[in-house]
């Protein structure tokens, strides 16, 4: 029952706020639409600029497989005060993660191999924390890690550019500005870890040079 209303909540959500507002507020130019995942499990790995990113990448997809997708978000963000955390857990569904691991009693990389192997599709920011609009930091090696676990998962790298300035990190005042989103072919795990995040990396360089955009002001 709960997990019908909850699925209720998010498919309104969407489909009356999200959606409208993506399209008329801000507008939306997604490039290779195609190369996003038709069904789980799968990964998406995308820069991380805004508050915005994650319901922007599940904005990107079918109303009927909103219940699938599980963008990865820091736990002690979002479980500030008992609103967020019902909105971030079940309006949005996100796989909460603890960063400081203070109990080691659970492998912090659990809810996500679960989420996994149940068919859903995981959006993870390995960046971690939102960085500099639209300058892609460093990828922490957590992703990985989510490959090594789970070879067969096809990884989904996607990157994103104008949320840094629709509404970056600091910031709660919204400015319309266009979105462009490019989406790369998948990747899979590869049997090494340097190797496998160099290929990340260089995927995710050459989805941002994709198209030449004028420097921040």
């Amino acid at each position: 029952m709960i997990k019908n209303v909850n699925n209720l909540c998010r498919l309104l959500f969407f489909a009356l706020f999200m959606r409208p507002f993506m399209l008329i507020m801000l507008g939306l130019n997604v490039r290779n639409r195609e190369r996003l995942p038709e069904a789980g499990p799968a990964i998406l790995v995308a820069n991380h600029n805004s508050h915005l990113d994650a319901i922007t990448l599940m904005s990107l997809f079918p109303l009927r497989m909103l219940q699938k997708i599980r963008p990865v978000a820091a736990q002690d963000y979002f479980f500030r005060n008992p609103l967020l955390k019902w909105f971030a857990l079940r309006v949005i569904g996100i796989l909460p993660i603890d960063r400081e691991m203070k109990s080691k009693r659970k492998h912090p990389l659990s809810g996500i191999n679960a989420a996994l192997k149940r068919g859903e599709i995981v959006i993870i920011f390995p960046e971690g924390s939102r960085g500099c609009p639209e300058q892609l930091g460093k990828f922490k090696a957590g992703i990985a890690h989510i490959a090594k676990d789970n070879p067969e998962v096809p990884v989904n790298p996607v990157f994103m550019h104008g949320l840094g300035k629709a509404l970056p990190k600091g910031e709660a005042l919204l400015v319309p500005f266009f979105l462009d989103i490019f989406v790369g072919d998948n990747l899979r795990w590869e049997g090494n870890r340097n190797r496998f995040m160099e290929t990340l990396t260089a995927r995710m360089t050459g989805l941002a040079a994709e198209a030449e955009f004028p420097p921040w002001d």
